[in-house]
């Protein structure tokens, strides 16, 4: 091929797509742009979250592979700390953007691999086109909620991290004064009764360690009142509001052992703004489904995925414990009691996982037909 063949094949548009690929860090995002496979990447780099330089770098890279303003453009970012905001930018500007999962992403394994920014750009460059192309298999696009919904998402996340701190500073004081042979609970009067602490010596507590949970002390009442305020918020807008998700929460609510911490996070993380198809999108999108392995004679089972939403995982889990005791008389109840009641500790353990998978069905087709799950039971009104 002479050099004029090549200056004509680079100045001709090889596509009517062009691709783009992201590489976000904190300080600088790598920018990678091309029409296809055969085609020498451009790669520019732009401080992070500096939207006129990215808007000016797509429009740089129309022109230089020579294609019209009204090209489709495609592009593609690994999930991570920047969330969906990039995403929702990208297709106001009329950007068809795909948010992978970065664990899904595949990699060589046959040696020690190398990894930059500039082979990372290439790598999602490279995949970006054969999913485009047909191979829709080849990794996994996270579903991505409108911003209603991720909003939503606040108020128990919130309550669980609090609840989480509220934990950590009750132990903190605790270990500080088991480190001085004192063991007490922490509870309401905690200041006055530290006063009548005795050491083994019988002296009081060293002056430093005694206004030092008294500082700890004063972080649980306040995580104490924050909890409280968002219980009050829940609560007024179960009883006030009328938006469809919080119908969901006082469906679930009227079954025995669903309560409305685990009501309000099956709706608000999973319910309210998936459209699932069958039963095994339910399970998987928890991560409960099953990892066999079975190569030539090999034959074993892995447990769990766990690729899925943790926050619905340990609570379906927990539930299903629950189940069993507020729901002996339902099918589900009935059929774990069968195949894994009699069992050792380990069988019982993994049958509540297979019950949690099986509980978390019935509780979707519940919300999607009304129809209450075998045999349970609702709460008198």
């Amino acid at each position: 091929m002479d050099t004029k063949t090549v200056q004509s094949t680079l100045q001709s548009p090889i596509s009517q797509q062009l691709y783009l690929a992201f590489e976000l860090s904190q300080k600088q995002w790598k920018l990678g742009f091309t029409v296809g496979m055969g085609q020498r990447p451009r790669i520019r780099t732009i401080q992070a979250r500096d939207l006129q330089a990215l808007q000016w770098e797509v429009q740089e890279a129309r022109h230089r592979f020579r294609l019209p303003d009204t090209v489709t453009t495609l592009s593609c970012y690994e999930a991570g700390r920047d969330g969906f905001w990039l995403h929702r930018y990208l297709h106001d500007h009329g950007i068809t953007n795909l948010v992978v999962d970065s664990a899904s992403i595949e990699v060589n394994r046959r040696s020690k691999r190398a990894k930059t920014d500039m082979l990372d750009v290439d790598k999602l460059l490279e995949m970006l086109i054969r999913y485009h192309s047909g191979e829709r298999k080849l990794w996994r696009v996270v579903h991505v909620p409108s911003l209603e919904v991720e909003d939503r998402r606040h108020l128990h996340r919130e309550m669980a991290t609090l609840k989480a701190e509220r934990t950590r500073y009750i132990n903190r004081i605790k270990g500080l004064l088991i480190g001085q042979g004192v063991c007490m609970p922490v509870i309401e009067d905690l200041l006055e009764r530290l006063e009548t602490v005795r050491l083994w010596d019988g002296c009081g507590l060293p002056e430093e360690l005694h206004t030092r949970m008294e500082r700890e002390y004063q972080r649980i009442q306040l995580v104490n009142q924050q909890i409280q305020q968002l219980e009050v918020q829940r609560e007024e807008q179960l009883r006030t509001s009328d938006h469809p998700s919080i119908e969901q929460v006082r469906q679930l609510l009227r079954l025995k052992a669903i309560g409305v911490n685990s009501a309000w996070l099956f709706v608000m993380e999973f319910f309210s703004w998936r459209d699932f198809h069958n039963r095994r999108e339910v399970g998987a999108l928890a991560g409960l489904t099953a990892t066999p392995y079975t190569s030539g004679g090999a034959s074993r089972e892995q447990g769990i995925s766990k690729a899925g939403n943790r926050h619905i995982r340990a609570m379906i889990v927990e539930i299903a414990w629950i189940w069993l005791r507020y729901q002996p008389n339902s099918q589900l109840s009935r059929w774990y009691q069968q195949h894994f009641g009699q069992g050792s500790n380990r069988l019982r353990r993994i049958g509540i996982v297979a019950l949690a998978r099986r509980l978390l069905i019935d509780l979707w087709r519940y919300l999607e037909t009304g129809i209450v799950p075998e045999g349970a039971v609702l709460k008198s009104s």
